[in-house]
């Protein structure tokens, strides 16, 4: 059996385990990479018929205050950048569209508000920003509305641009102090959202150019099977041909994985109570198509039925061949749709539906389609009974956490990044006090 030493050893090679060793290798710490499959976990481009499907909530919110724009910097990753157009997002009314009202330029335009309810809106949105509304923890968003006798209006806007930004068909269920968290960044924010030009590959190549230039090492198609534990700490991790040791660890996997990988140690209950999680489902139905069909805006959402329609290739032009056209349809599960084919059914019909209202001609110019019908693009919906995994525990001292169920800043895969960035934090400052000792 091979034994390596390793600064850091992170199991899983999705953005938070790639970003977490490319931050460490570029601060001189040798660093290995264990993925039981292909690098990206989520966040993967698939080539088909010359389109780039990007899985998973591939929009980066809030790119000029987010962790991934710090890691650009320090690491100096080659990134290309387009900007979402603020006023070409918009709402389906059912009879007419109107303008998303996240900023002070689509709130004035809006129909979704009308006279003081505007004026209302943007007297949250400025209490927000300077952080006087905070919420509680033990209150619901739902609840606490409910409680500040907030008007239906100005609730029902609120409740939409969570089950956005979200990635939910229940934002009511959001804690209201991570609500209000998330949208005092986002409301600040310049660049509310932003595209990767080539998409998740483009990223994922990045920092694998980052780990394999500061001489990491990235293993793929190799699963962790087992932990040496002894007392306080984790001495290594086994595979099915290896061991490897190391002075810390970076476990970057699912809740299922991590429960199952930790059973019989210092905390293996803690994990069974903070990865026992409800995961965020939603639909994706994708389309390319060779041509071109032209419209004012680049995001519609059609808030009744919960389904938005992205025009990535107007902000990715990797994304389809020349002249040609991706779009990505989302639409949000809900508990009871998650296992029913009939509902699924129904979803699917509604989203060609919106395509055939706002794309009409759409079916003739299809080139190739893609729906993933129960695709996870959070490993944790933010409800009041679900919170993230800590990144440590004092049990297992060289041993943390990283991704989206993770605590951390943000959604998505912003998550990914922040726990990832916190964590590599704790462990330079550790072996640097480790030094000075």
């Amino acid at each position: 059996m091979n034994k390596s030493q390793y600064d850091v050893i992170i199991v899983g090679g999705g953005l938070a385990g790639l970003s977490s060793a490319a931050y460490l290798a570029h601060n001189g710490k040798k660093v290995a990479v264990i993925e039981r499959g292909k690098l990206g976990g989520r966040a993967m481009t698939i080539k088909m018929k010359g389109f780039q499907f990007n899985f998973g909530a591939h929009a980066i919110y809030g790119r000029d205050q987010s962790y991934l724009t710090k890691l650009e910097k320090e690491l100096d990753l080659k990134l290309y950048w387009s900007d979402f157009t603020q006023m070409k997002a918009k709402y389906d009314l059912d009879d007419e569209v109107s303008v998303v009202p996240s900023n002070i330029g689509g709130l004035l335009q809006t129909k979704l508000l009308k006279g003081m309810d505007k004026f209302r809106f943007a007297y949250h949105i400025l209490f927000t920003t300077l952080g006087f509304e905070k919420g509680d923890p033990d209150v619901s968003i739902k609840e606490w509305l409910d409680n500040k006798k907030v008007s239906p209006a100005v609730k029902e806007m609120m409740l939409n641009l969570a089950a956005s930004n979200f990635f939910t068909g229940e934002p009511e269920r959001i804690p209201s102090d991570v609500f209000f968290g998330y949208y005092k960044r986002l409301f600040k924010t310049n660049i509310p959202v932003s595209y990767i030009q080539g998409g998740w590959e483009k990223l994922i190549n990045e920092f694998v150019r980052v780990i394999e230039q500061n001489g990491g090492e990235i293993i793929t198609k190799t699963k962790v099977t087992g932990l040496e534990v002894n007392k306080n700490k984790i001495q290594k991790v086994y595979t099915k041909k290896n061991s490897y040791a190391a002075e810390n660890f970076i476990f970057a996997i699912p809740p299922d994985e991590l429960t199952s990988l930790f059973t019989e140690t210092s905390i293996e209950k803690d994990l069974e109570r903070y990865t026992d999680y409800e995961p965020t489902y939603v639909i994706f139905y994708d389309i390319g198509l060779k041509k071109r069909i032209d419209s004012s805006f680049t995001y519609i959402y059609d808030k009744a039925k919960q389904i938005f329609i992205s025009d990535i290739s107007y902000y990715d032009m990797e994304a389809a061949p020349p002249g040609g056209q991706l779009l990505q349809a989302v639409a949000y599960l809900k508990r009871d749709d998650i296992n029913s084919p009939s509902a699924h059914e129904r979803i699917i019909k509604e989203i060609e539906d919106f395509y055939d209202k706002h794309f009409e001609g759409w079916r003739k110019q299809l080139v190739v389609p893609r729906v993933s019908k129960v695709a996870v693009v959070q490993a944790i919906k933010w409800t009041m009974h679900q919170r993230g995994l800590p990144t440590s525990f004092s049990t297992l001292d060289n041993t943390f956490f990283a991704g989206d169920w993770c605590q951390g800043v943000g959604q998505l895969s912003e998550l990914s990044f922040s726990s990832a960035y916190d964590v590599c934090q704790k462990i330079i400052k550790k072996q640097e006090e480790h030094k000075g000792a």
